[in-house]
């Protein structure tokens, strides 16, 4: 005699569902200890947002929908609804449901965001995006910061260039860079600018793991920083201002070999 409970057996597409999920809850853990399932389940439909399975204008799921497919709380997809609606991805009404917003509406400087659209099949655009951003502001960030950088920060810029030439993974190298442009922007003495740092920082890991480079590109790359260290150092505003510009060409230039 059955004893009236519903039957909680997963269809293998629900199945599948949850085993992604739970991979992405796995992933969230290694980069963010203690990540809740409404992060994970938040990271997964941002990321279908971002690369295109909703575009804007779509009306999502609801709540039961989602739920089920999943295999979570309703709490936790309202959780996760609400982290979407924060980075401006989603809006809400009642008796409507969720609805993926306009492109331009988007926190753009998200992390995740940043992070998402990274992964996303237009990945090469994306880096090609953050490039521009990185023509725009680096030079004048630059001349700034060798007009107004104190003793303090010029110390900081300079031991990341320095761990840059002395890392000995890509991955160390790609830290000590990151930390060497986002201690520039510091320097810049613009407050407007530090926020945008993270940017840079987020979009650093994905544009070198693409532009991967072997050891001749890399002492290259490294003389190239020093170069922007010393006009910094020396307090050479259109030299630093310079020597940023053909930083950025020798990454297109890598980047459009690839």
């Amino acid at each position: 005699m059955r004893d009236g409970k519903p039957n909680k057996r997963k269809t293998p597409a629900r199945a599948a569902s949850a085993e992604r999920l739970a991979a992405v809850r796995r992933a969230d853990t290694a980069r963010m200890p203690g990540a809740s399932v409404h992060a994970s389940l938040a990271n997964e439909i941002g990321l279908r947002i971002v690369r295109g399975d909703y575009p804007p204008g779509t009306i999502l799921p609801n709540e039961a929908k989602w739920s089920e497919t999943f295999d979570v709380s309703r709490s936790a997809v309202r959780e996760a609804i609400k982290m979407l609606m924060a980075k401006s991805l989603l809006a809400s009404r009642p008796k409507i449901g969720s609805w993926v917003e306009p492109k331009e509406r988007w926190n753009l400087l998200d992390r995740d965001v940043l992070a998402w659209y990274a992964t996303s099949p237009d990945r090469e655009v994306f880096l090609k995006t953050v490039q521009e951003f990185r023509h725009i502001i680096e030079p004048e960030a630059t001349a700034f910061a060798a007009m107004r950088r104190t003793d303090e920060q010029m110390a900081e810029i300079s031991r990341a260039c320095r761990e840059m030439g002395a890392a000995a993974t890509l991955q160390e190298r790609t830290r000590a860079d990151t930390r060497f442009h986002l201690a520039i922007l510091r320097a810049s003495g613009n407050d407007l600018l530090v926020p945008l740092g993270v940017l840079i920082e987020s979009a650093f890991d994905h544009l070198f793991a693409y532009t991967t480079r072997e050891l001749d590109d890399l002492q290259h790359a490294q003389k190239l920083h020093e170069a922007i260290e010393k006009n910094i150092r020396l307090q050479r505003p259109d030299a630093a201002r310079n020597a940023v510009r053909k930083l950025l060409a020798n990454t297109d230039s890598v980047i459009k070999s690839r």
